[in-house]
């Protein structure tokens, strides 16, 4: 199974899972259909399903035009929001595409229908992967935008979290470097975020992305991910892990600077979908 990490807009990522025996290829959060499928046309592949983590156009807005080009091809996703959807998803259902396959983890709060998709191929020593579109980040996760601290906290621990520790984690997002000044932040003695935050800053020099990570390692730099570590519980003043990420949150949305924030009225434009990157 081979994974390939495509940059998009301004910071997001989609990807491409190859089945490389049969060639056969699944995309994940194809917003930019033209360039997926000059990729796919390229490298000689057979588009045969588009899982979808969430509704939000930077994720969701190239199914409608892949399904025209693409015949019979099949759009998964958990919302009835998500463009060209053919196959409503529910949490735990499984998907088989040859030897690729897919386990759909219910992940709301970003979004009250998200998905997460756990992604493994028969008979293959190599790692599973995890696709967390705007839920978990690498040294972050996602706004609670229709949900609760409550149910992050789930999605965070129970579901995610208990993953093997080896799975490999692809965000939607390249959101690292910003992610790891704010884990600086909570918990400035953490060597594996210094460590970190080097690592991502010479790799977005070179131009090259930072997923994947693995999960021990989020939980190594990943505040969001460490609720029960004594500088994290120190930094937000609560010692109960649901009110540390509440906290954690609230204090990260607060943390971006002024001066790169989009007025209003351009914010609603863009979650619209009207302003493009």
């Amino acid at each position: 199974m081979k994974v390939k990490v495509i940059s998009i807009l301004e910071d997001n990522y989609m990807y491409l899972v190859i089945e490389e025996q049969s060639k056969q290829a699944i995309a994940v959060d194809p917003a930019v259909p033209h360039r997926l499928l000059e990729i796919v046309k390229r490298e000689d592949l057979s588009l045969v399903a588009v899982l979808t983590t969430h509704h939000h156009w930077d994720h969701a807005r190239g199914n409608e035009a892949l399904v025209k080009e693409v015949p019979g091809l099949r759009v998964y996703g958990g919302d009835d929001r998500i463009g060209a959807l053919t196959d409503k998803i529910t949490n735990a259902q499984e998907l088989k595409f040859n030897s690729i396959n897919v386990r759909c983890l219910f992940t709301p709060c970003h979004t009250s229908g998200h998905m997460c998709y756990f992604v493994w191929e028969d008979e293959c020593t190599d790692a599973p992967a995890v696709f967390t579109g705007d839920t978990l980040f690498i040294g972050g996760c996602g706004r609670f935008l229709e949900g609760t601290a409550e149910q992050m906290y789930h999605n965070l621990t129970q579901v995610l979290g208990s993953l093997p520790q080896d799975t490999k984690v692809f965000c939607g997002h390249e959101y690292t470097i910003k992610n790891l000044k704010f884990a600086m932040l909570v918990e400035p003695e953490n060597e594996k975020v210094k460590e970190m935050l080097s690592w991502a800053r010479a790799r977005d020099d070179d131009d090259k992305p930072t997923v994947p990570s693995t999960l021990m390692e989020e939980f190594e730099y990943n505040p969001f991910l460490r609720l029960s570590e004594e500088g994290v519980q120190k930094f937000t003043g609560k010692t109960d892990p649901v009110e540390v990420l509440r906290v954690l949150r609230k204090e990260k949305d607060k943390f971006k600077k002024p001066k790169e924030r989009l007025p209003p009225h351009a914010m609603l434009a863009f979650e619209w979908g009207l302003l493009r990157p």
